[in-house]
């Protein structure tokens, strides 16, 4: 597991200086949108660091949707159910950028989805040309199981884990969540 601690803050090598032989000298901070301690895209521990947790949440994502209490589902399917519970009624259109997919796509997600009874189609009540998908109770109920199984694996997982790694979990969990919305 990487090691989420934070490092040396941006412009401030730590103790004693670079490493001795260290060929990628100590970045200045980025005047441009990079906050104080930020990452820095020329410095080799950030880039070491973006590939360790690339990687981790790569292998972890790919163990979590094998704990699925419906296998009849994508996962982007169970994406979508996800962000209309998180976010509410939406039109396709939000949905799909929402999602990070063409328009064309998530319609045919949606009409899967209204086949399978897990979301409704209903007039917006703004505009007539365009629907709005709610899910229904029975993705709600499907979802909080599949949350419910998922969370039970991972916390055996956490379990695992001495309590300076749980704090450091704890701690970047957060974080983890802005850039996953980013």
């Amino acid at each position: 597991m990487p090691d989420l601690s934070p490092g040396p803050s941006a412009g401030h090598p730590p103790p004693g200086g670079a490493p001795a032989g260290s060929a990628v000298p100590a970045a200045p901070p980025s005047p441009e949108g990079t906050a104080a301690g930020g990452f820095r895209p020329d410095a080799a521990e950030d880039i070491a660091a973006v590939n360790a947790l690339r990687s981790a949440v790569m292998r972890l994502s790919r163990r979590l949707k094998h704990q699925r209490v419906d296998e009849s589902l994508s996962p982007t399917e169970m994406s979508v159910l996800g962000t209309l519970f998180r976010c509410g009624s939406a039109t396709p259109g939000e949905l799909a950028r929402k999602e990070h997919v063409q328009p064309p796509s998530m319609t045919r997600i949606v009409a899967l989805l209204e086949a399978k009874g897990l979301v409704s189609l209903e007039p917006h009540p703004e505009d007539r040309r365009q629907k709005l998908v709610t899910q229904t109770e029975q993705a709600e109920a499907m979802l909080e199981q599949s949350r419910r199984k998922r969370n039970a694996w991972l916390s055996g997982l956490a379990e695992e884990l001495d309590e300076d790694d749980w704090a450091k979990i704890r701690a970047a969990a957060p974080v983890l969540e802005k850039l996953a919305h980013l």
